[in-house]
């Protein structure tokens, strides 16, 4: 009977997990269904809640810095319209009085050059800033 509370108790406790997001649930938990299985070999109580103290002890000051860090680890990946950023392109209609259009990886974008620089058809460009659906481009350093 006891081994059956020890894994509701663990189930619970990663259940709950879930509203709370801080791992600590989830390594209580993972401690209980741990001291579940020692207590279904036929330890008793007391040698059980030692089991209990010690893996909650080691999961939450080893395992759960370490998974943290590995969850909320995020590369710094450019998406959508900043993954343009740095993009080479070429110059399809003239840049001229603040517009233009620009080729940028196989797709037509409005344009404008950096310092207002006019920039003919066919020059070589480099995408420095997105702003909204325009592309500020600079010519590229031959």
């Amino acid at each position: 009977m006891i081994p059956l509370i020890w894994a509701i108790a663990g189930v619970v406790l990663v259940v709950a997990e879930v509203l709370t997001g801080g791992f600590v649930l989830l390594m209580l938990g993972a401690a209980a269904l741990g001291t579940a299985a020692v207590s279904a070999a036929g330890v008793p109580l007391g040698p059980d809640l030692a089991v209990f103290a010690v893996l909650s002890a080691l999961l939450v000051l080893v395992a759960r810095p370490a998974v943290r860090r590995r969850v909320l680890a995020h590369d710094a990946v450019n998406t959508g319209a900043t993954a343009l950023l740095g993009t080479r392109g070429e110059v399809v209609e003239a840049v001229a009085a603040g517009s233009g259009t620009v080729r940028l990886r196989g797709s037509l974008w409005s344009a404008r050059s950096l310092h207002d620089d006019d920039l003919p058809t066919g020059t070589a460009v480099v995408v420095v800033e997105i702003s909204g659906a325009t592309a500020v481009v600079t010519p590229t350093e031959a």
